[in-house]
């Protein structure tokens, strides 16, 4: 039995507004969750390494102008690719170098995961179950945490997810007859996204977790639709020509992006926070309480249609795609598992919407408030103070350094300072820059030394050798000087302590003052 040309017009209608209220909800859903996780990120400073590190790059692009190469301390610096720092430096650009500002991205990617997930659980499940888990999600610790953190991780786990969803969604929606090309685009456009976000990772999870969801279904017929030509252009036009134009103006790039940042990188051992196998296991338990504690207590979830165990099922794999992954190298960052977060919380909101209504929402309403309450309020105790943190540095410095005075680092490289100082260019780091230990392992230093390969006159420049630490101090008669706390070395002994933190402190060095001898009647 056929329909009619007007009950065809008639469904496809009904589609199109069942997707567009879908859509609609998720936006104000999302929005809420976004007010919600960024209410705080202005109550911190910015945390050490890797805050400092990232806002450090997106304020040299903001201030330099120079969108493509993203720059630190005035080197080409490749660790990563530009999505975190371009979104971090139009939000500079817009409201400067305040923390919140300063964590924009982060939230942005939260906020995707959101949006993605209530999407695809208003459609394909119930509309309380996406509710919920929206609730769940923005409560779990691991996303309340990352998404108030600036760095690439949050921001590719958003991409990440929106890649999974959407193109779940799309399959799904060909399987039942509705459209889905629009969502299919929308997943290849996250993974470009994310691609340019953190490296290849943004294709190679998706990709992986729609892979073994299509083969566990054994609907092969997917692949043709996962293909579809206009999705894999439109990922090849936004993600290449960044790609494409960093290898042309820096022959070294490709291999340096590619083979040593990512397959060296995964496969060797001589990196930090090396972890054992159930690391991630161990960490999503603890990071995503209390509502891990829900889905342990019920892992077998009631019988459900074709559709509903098609959804189950891809957030299984999502799972253990994402943790069988990180879990082969021997380091391991948290940060890494954030995209495991989404399906955790989409199971616990099933299993709680599986409840009675009544306990489910009291359930929910008790549980998120009670464990929003704890997050806002560790955030407070424990987020206002930073020993490492450079702004006490950065301030004394703005207040009292007259223009023209130098500022150089000894012995260290304080990511946050060229931010919370609004420094116009690269800080000089002094050290032996000979030591073969460099190379060895995975520290500041190599970071410097290696993005001084791609830029050696500008390497020159700002790493110099500790035997050129007397002719810097006398070049100038003042010299603001960066170096470690627990020990003033006897060229700086006549300097004047001016701020510190429990690890640093600043000395302004004032040649007149000094006993250097800086000869050519310069003293």
């Amino acid at each position: 039995m056929h329909s009619s040309p007007s009950e065809t017009g008639t469904d496809s209608q009904l589609q199109a507004e069942s997707a567009s209220v879908s859509s609609s909800s998720a936006l104000v859903f999302a929005l809420l969750f976004f007010l919600w996780v960024f209410a705080t990120a202005w109550i911190r400073p910015l945390g050490m390494p890797d805050e400092g590190r990232y806002t450090s790059v997106a304020w040299e692009m903001a201030r330099s102008g120079q969108w493509l190469t993203p720059t630190l301390d005035g080197l080409p610096y490749f660790h990563k690719p530009p999505m975190f720092y371009w979104l971090t430096s139009i939000s500079i650009k817009l409201f400067g170098t305040v923390e919140w500002a300063l964590r924009f991205a982060p939230a942005l990617g939260a906020t995707l995961l959101a949006f993605a997930g209530f999407r695809l659980l208003a459609r394909w499940t119930e509309r309380r179950i996406a509710i919920a888990y929206v609730l769940v999600l923005g409560t779990m610790p691991i996303i309340y945490g990352g998404a108030q953190y600036a760095n690439h991780d949050m921001l590719v786990a958003g991409f990440i997810g929106g890649a999974i969803a959407f193109a779940a969604d799309a399959l799904l929606s060909f399987d039942h007859g509705k459209r889905w090309k629009s969502a299919m685009l929308l997943a290849w456009a996250c993974m470009g996204l994310g691609l340019l976000s953190k490296g290849l990772i943004g294709i190679v999870l998706p990709a992986g977790v729609i892979f073994f969801w299509m083969l566990l279904r054994r609907r092969w017929g997917w692949l043709i639709r996962l293909l579809w030509l206009p999705g894999p252009l439109l990922f090849v036009v936004l993600a290449a020509p960044w790609f494409v134009l960093m290898q042309q103006k820096f022959p070294q790039f490709f291999n340096y992006f590619f083979i040593h940042q990512h397959f060296e990188r995964f496969s060797e051992t001589g990196f930090n926070n090396v972890q054992p196998v159930w690391f991630y296991p161990a960490v999503l338990l603890l990071l995503t309480l209390p509502w891990s504690l829900m889905l342990l207590a019920r892992l077998r979830m009631p019988v459900a249609d074709n559709t509903r165990t098609a959804t189950r099922q891809l957030l299984w794999i999502w799972i253990i795609v994402v943790i069988g992954f990180f879990s082969l190298p021997a380091s391991k960052l948290i940060g890494y598992v954030l995209p495991v977060a989404p399906p955790i919380a989409m199971l616990v909101a099933e299993v709680i919407s599986s409840w009675r209504q009544e306990l489910a929402n009291r359930t929910l309403a008790i549980t998120a408030t009670l464990t929003g309450i704890l997050l806002v309020s560790a955030i407070i105790l424990f987020g206002r103070e930073d020993s490492y943190s450079s702004k006490p540095l950065a301030q004394a410095w703005l207040a009292q350094a007259a223009p023209g005075e130098p500022l150089v680092s000894l012995g260290t490289y304080r990511f946050d300072m060229p931010v919370y100082a609004q420094l116009s260019a690269p800080i000089p780091v002094i050290m032996n820059w000979n030591d073969p230990a460099i190379a060895a392992r995975d520290s500041w230093p190599r970071e410097l030394a290696d993005a001084a390969h791609f830029d050696p006159d500008a390497g020159e420049k700002v790493l110099i050798d500790i035997a050129r630490l007397p002719a810097l101090l006398c070049a100038q008669p003042v010299t603001w000087v960066i170096t470690s706390a627990k020990g003033t070395p006897a060229l700086l002994s006549s300097a004047q302590q001016v701020a510190s933190n429990p690890h640093y402190q600043l000395l302004r060095f004032d040649r007149k003052q000094s006993t250097l001898s800086c000869g050519g009647g310069q003293q």
